[in-house]
């Protein structure tokens, strides 16, 4: 069974939490954000796909085939805020055929530093001394997305790495990912296998030259990792390792499983300058402190 706890009412993490942490590689920590700002972010969510014309790109994420890699609009999307479907929310023609609030997959990267609503909530001070509590020394913000996972299209999210995607050196990058939505194994919750973060990094997502590539560091398989589901229910922060194998399932329910998730950085490791995600020069990775 998954281990839970309470969040920490001060974001800084006890004995108790530090060790499941270096045993297992993430922590369910239920009650980070409560019913009523849940509700607001939700809202949120709901007004930027309002204000969002969808006949100005139609931009898919897929974890599977990366063809985003080689869409300008993903590419720059590191200091933006934009928006890209499912998959599914298309016919053989190219249509949409969903209303565009059920057929977003994906929102990022720059939530966390332009928007006047999720920036306030990412840069919660318990956050901070959560990280700092786990091991980052200078933690910094350097991505944030709302995963939508829409009722009945919702895409599967196969096994990776966020290290793979956010390199360090040495690897410093941690996940925190909230539930806006209860997380259920219908619906398309996390899954990570207990210890899976004492393994090698497999592979890198990044710039060669001008081309976004994936290159093998190690070619055994994450596929092989089954993981467990870690259920969240609404307003539960999920702590991912940056070497942690993690995947989610599609969501055919009826239910949608709304959910934001933030990627920080220890400031003081090297950040590679062929990560493929990519901030203008006035916009730096801030701290918690900012």
């Amino acid at each position: 069974m998954t281990r839970r706890f309470p969040f920490p009412h001060d974001g800084r993490p006890d004995q108790a939490i530090r060790d499941a942490y270096k045993a297992d590689g993430f922590l369910v920590l239920e009650g980070f954000a409560s019913r009523e700002t849940c509700a607001a972010l939700r809202q949120r969510v709901h007004d930027l796909i309002d204000g969002f014309d969808p006949e100005s790109v139609r931009s898919v994420f897929s974890t599977a085939d990366q063809a985003h890699a080689r869409d300008r609009y993903f590419r720059e999307s590191g200091d933006e805020i934009r928006f890209f479907f499912e998959a599914q929310a298309f016919d053989a023609d190219g249509r949409l055929v969903r209303d565009k609030q059920g057929a977003i997959n994906k929102i990022g990267h720059a939530l966390h530093d332009l928007d006047p609503v999720f920036a306030p909530f990412s840069y919660d001070p318990r956050l901070g001394r959560l990280a700092k509590g786990l091991g980052l020394a200078d933690p910094g913000l350097v991505q944030s997305m709302v995963i939508a996972k829409p009722a009945f299209i919702g895409g599967e999210v196969g096994m990776h790495q966020d290290a793979t995607f956010l390199y360090t050196e040495p690897s410093t990058v941690t996940g925190f990912w909230i539930a806006l939505e209860d997380a259920t194994a219908e619906n398309g919750c996390l899954f990570a296998p207990p210890g899976g973060h004492r393994t090698t990094l497999r592979e890198r997502f990044h710039y060669r030259g001008d081309d976004l590539v994936k290159t093998t560091l190690d070619p055994a398989p994450l596929e092989d990792e089954v993981g467990v589901p870690l259920e969240a229910p609404e307003g539960t922060l999920v702590v991912l390792h940056g070497l942690l194998p993690h995947r989610s399932g599609p969501n055919t329910s009826p239910r949608s499983r709304l959910a934001y998730a933030v990627h920080a950085i220890d400031r003081a490791a090297g950040w590679a300058p062929d990560n493929w995600l990519r901030r203008r020069a006035d916009m730096p990775v801030r701290g918690f402190d900012a």
